[in-house]
């Protein structure tokens, strides 16, 4: 039976404004990396295939872990995340919303952006909201084709996408799917006639003794 484990990259660059600026792991994100690469080790957890998307974040995160004593990478574009900061600052020069300081306001910020990019409200966008659904779609159903366990690292943002995809979500639930999802949580699918069951949602086990709760992070 198919089985996938996707994962969110460690904590990035939590000052940035920017894509660029935001796409590497701080020194908390490369600890909470090798934290869950021991953890999978401990546990017998092993794949036969592993997955990340093109972003450094990824790589660093996947090289944190040690993925590669596992099974060979692939790094496919089709797993990056979507372009949050640009779309939020397109959104505040065409439509005057205001980019929030503080995690409390992505509340309301996050699933206002999602819905206009949907709607085809916000010009001059990298991707569509289309095109970006069916880069996924399509590198999840590819994913789950192969033969083999199979680990996905990649961000946020897609994780909750698929999870939407499974889940049949709204804006609304899909905006609070991606608030919740944790740095390096993991998740888990299984594939059950050929429909994807999710049966692991948000695991930090690797966090979670008190020494780490520290590290339990968002962003």
């Amino acid at each position: 039976m198919p089985h996938i484990t996707l994962v969110r990259h460690g904590q990035a660059n939590t000052e940035a404004r920017d894509e660029e600026s935001y796409d590497r792991l701080s020194e908390l994100g490369h600890q909470q990396a090798a934290w869950l690469g021991d953890h999978m080790r401990a546990t017998g957890d092993h794949f036969q295939r592993v997955f990340t998307g093109a972003m450094r974040r990824h790589r660093e995160t996947a090289s944190g872990m040690q993925a590669q004593d596992h099974a060979e990478v692939v790094e496919d574009p089709r797993l990056n995340e979507f372009a949050y900061f640009t779309l939020s600052q397109l959104m505040e020069e065409q439509h005057g919303l205001q980019v929030p300081t503080e995690r409390e306001g992505f509340v309301r910020h996050l699933p206002t952006v999602l819905g206009a990019w949907e709607r085809g409200e916000i010009e001059d966008v990298p991707e569509t909201h289309t095109e970006f659904s069916t880069r996924v779609r399509d590198a999840m159903a590819e994913i789950a084709a192969g033969q083999g366990r199979a680990l996905v690292v990649t961000s946020g943002g897609l994780i909750g996408t698929v999870l939407r995809q499974t889940l049949d979500l709204d804006i609304t639930g899909w905006a609070r799917m991606c608030l919740a999802i944790q740095n390096t949580s993991v998740h888990r699918w299984q594939m059950v006639l050929d429909e994807p069951l999710l049966v692991q949602f948000n695991m930090i086990s690797h966090l979670e003794s008190p020494d780490r709760q520290h590290a339990q992070t968002h962003l």
